[in-house]
């Protein structure tokens, strides 16, 4: 496999036009990077994305709230480009001289980086624009909330940003892959995700006599263990449905049976339609598996994404673009995640595909996403704008259909 080289600059004309803008995007990145925000609370994020486009000579119109999206170029729509920008609740752990300056929260998803890449692609099109008018137009769209479900892209949507949009791409750092390395699937490359709560409530008591109690914490216990199994006998084991718990808390004595409780964690499925009726069965299970202890039952499901589906059309854009871009082993395939990303709310819209943009440094360690010491290489900034534009730059000349 090619060993990524940051000194190999491309000839391309987005290579050519992006070289003199690297240096101040990645310092333009590390500022996202110290002042991440949550859901929906983007403000400051907002503000230093229309300075950024502004200063490139675009008229970013801001979303309701917070978010922003920026046309290029002249005539019909051609393509829409879009990245998520917000942060997770996550203290961060790198280190880092320009880590997380606000407590309990971090770019632990690498959202700063996707950020950055559009930013990036903005200003190499709208230069590219300026010396010869682009023949068609491209949307960025700079999303909110995309870590909260069921996403802001639901937001973004009903806002009207995706009507007239023939097709749409998307990146995402994936901590697994070398920096000059993309990874594509056509299909589902993300999976359904949802939220489950579920609390609990009955009589409490001594644990020497269980049975003049609802034994709540015995029932969760069986929730826990016996939900999952059932799935897992009633849905097609292809579709690979999981249920995995994050949290149980009950009681506060080891003599005494509480009288409430609650569990949490999500439900994962790689197929959309096996995902559609584990959700029927998955609460008719809970209240079953739970009924003979006699409890009270609350359950909470919050339905959250469906999987992210590459169209070929889409994803053959990313990989002409990537090849030209990077070389000619740029591209590798990449396998269902069973990661929930609310582009797939996008994908429903208009046909798309989202790409894995590699952030490993090269013989060096391999992180994690969601994990407060994720970071990534800095030198996929220039890898994921050069293919972003190229490709927008294909859609637009009539040569990525």
């Amino acid at each position: 496999m090619e060993t990524y080289n940051a000194q190999s600059a491309s000839t391309s004309r987005v290579g050519v036009a992006l070289e003199p803008l690297l240096g101040g995007l990645t310092e333009l990145r590390r500022e996202f990077h110290r002042h991440p925000e949550l859901s929906f609370r983007e403000q400051l994020t907002t503000e230093l994305i229309v300075a950024r486009l502004e200063r490139a000579g675009l008229a970013p119109q801001r979303l309701t709230g917070t978010g922003v999206f920026v046309d290029i170029g002249r005539g019909a729509l051609v393509l829409g480009l879009r990245a998520d920008i917000d942060a997770l609740p996550i203290s961060e752990e790198t280190g880092l001289a320009y880590s997380s300056e606000n407590q309990g929260i971090a770019h632990s998803c690498g959202h700063d980086i996707h950020t950055t890449v559009m930013l990036g692609v903005a200003a190499v099109l709208a230069e590219l624009d300026a010396a010869d008018p682009l023949p068609g137009t491209v949307r960025i769209i700079f999303q909110p909330a995309e870590e909260m479900m069921p996403g802001g892209a639901l937001d973004v949507i009903s806002q009207g940003v995706l009507v007239g949009l023939p097709r749409i791409l998307a990146l995402h750092c994936d901590p697994r892959i070398d920096v000059g390395l993309v990874g594509t699937r056509i299909g589902a490359i993300t999976s359904a995700s949802d939220t489950i709560r579920v609390e609990l409530s009955g009589r409490g008591g001594h644990t020497s006599r269980p049975h003049l109690t609802e034994d709540l914490v015995f029932a969760l216990a069986s929730i826990a263990v016996n939900v999952p199994a059932i799935l897992s006998r009633r849905i097609d084991v292809r579709s690979a449905v999981s249920v995995v718990w994050g949290q149980i808390h009950a009681g506060s004595a080891p003599n005494a049976i509480p009288a409430h409780g609650f569990m949490s964690g999500t439900l994962r499925c790689l197929d959309g339609e096996a995902w559609e009726s584990a959700g029927e069965l998955l609460d008719r299970a809970v209240r079953e598996v739970a009924a003979p202890f006699g409890v009270d039952v609350r359950l909470e499901h919050i339905r959250g994404v469906p999987p992210v589906v590459n169209q070929e059309a889409e994803t053959g854009l990313l990989e002409a673009a990537a090849r030209a871009e990077l070389g000619a082993r740029a591209v590798v395939l990449t396998p269902q995640s069973m990661g929930g990303e609310d582009f797939a709310w996008m994908t429903q819209e208009v046909p798309g595909a989202m790409m894995r943009l590699g952030t490993r440094t090269p013989g060096g360690e391999t992180f994690d996403l969601h994990r407060g010491d994720y970071a990534p290489d800095e030198r996929s900034i220039g890898c994921g704008i050069r293919v972003m534009a190229a490709a927008a730059l294909q859609a637009v000349l009539g040569n990525g259909r």
